[in-house]
């Protein structure tokens, strides 16, 4: 009887242990939000292929908050419940940080100045973007596609009060514009071909512009506690970029199967993107561009230091 009773005292430790230990692996997530458009190949085949699941496999568990809207991501930082911005538009990250949130740039997602675009109808819409003086034009406020229409106009000899600004999301303007609701609209990734088969046309992209640059963040906290976390994710989002390239009809098959488009589509606009993280001199005076103009519209009440932001 004693023998038995040892037995079970033991078993009932193991398992109090085993408990407490399960527990605290539990409590071992890293949070990274998963943003498919424009056309986040990298983001795709991480969550796709488990990369990042494989590199943090045995002590920490990740888990894949689907926030696509910059504020959301943001609020989700302030919160706690997003460690890893994965494809943050740079306006929300300084928005964001002018804020209070505390967060660190720690590598720049993409440059696609090509893939963010102003469309209008392909028959009987504006010829130029100074024809676009006096009409009706949407897209989301606060954005890299806002400050594209804001450089186009001001490129054309126009001011913001020249045109008539409607504040709503991608997929909401591209239906205005189709409906007849407005005369232009402001749009990125596989919203842009599906309009052009649906009747709309590019009138301007950013090339020339702006550099539509996005950013990945991370939570101040985060790199304070486990620094190394991020250094790991970084690491696999290398790899990832590096995989465009040497495996790159697997990357565009798996990228075509995931936003909707032909594998075709895909690769013409694998073409605009510059996925390369590394933060570049020019990415600091891309930021303080989009720094320049949130302040100019009223967006931001003071200039924020961008170098402040970085965690290069």
């Amino acid at each position: 009887m004693r023998a038995v009773r040892f037995v079970r005292g033991i078993a009932l430790l193991v398992a109090l242990f085993g408990l407490g230990m399960g527990e605290a692996r539990a409590q071992e997530t890293l949070a990274v939000t998963y943003v498919k458009a424009p056309l986040n190949i990298p983001s795709i085949l991480e969550r796709r292929l488990g990369l990042l699941d494989g590199a943090f496999s045995g002590d920490v568990t990740l888990s894949y908050p689907e926030l696509t809207a910059g504020p959301q991501q943001t609020q989700a930082m302030a919160a706690g419940d997003v460690d890893i911005a994965h494809c943050l538009g740079s306006t929300s990250a300084l928005l964001a940080a002018a804020g209070g949130v505390d967060l660190r740039i720690v590598g720049i997602y993409s440059r696609a100045p090509e893939a963010f675009v102003i469309l209008v109808p392909q028959t009987g819409g504006a010829a130029s973007v100074a024809e676009l003086k006096g009409k009706k034009v949407a897209g989301p406020k606060g954005t890299v596609l806002h400050q594209l229409l804001v450089g186009a106009l001001r490129q054309a000899g126009l001011s913001p009060a020249d045109v008539t600004f409607v504040p709503m999301g991608i997929p909401e303007s591209v239906a205005a514009l189709a409906g007849g609701a407005v005369d232009a609209a402001l749009a990125a990734g596989p919203a842009v071909p599906k309009a052009e088969a649906s009747g709309a046309r590019i009138l301007a992209t950013g090339q020339g512009i702006l550099e539509a640059t996005t950013v990945i963040a991370a939570r101040g906290e985060l790199l304070r506690k486990h620094p190394e976390r991020v250094t790991r994710f970084l690491e696999v989002h290398r790899q990832a970029v590096e995989r465009i390239t040497t495996h790159r009809e697997e990357a565009l098959r798996i990228t075509a199967e995931e936003v909707g488009l032909s594998v075709e589509a895909v690769e013409r606009m694998a073409a605009l993107y510059d996925f390369d993280p590394t933060i570049r001199p020019s990415d600091v005076e891309e930021l303080r561009k989009t720094r320049d103009f949130l302040f100019e519209n009223g967006l931001l009440t003071e200039k924020i230091e961008v170098e402040t932001l970085l965690e290069k």
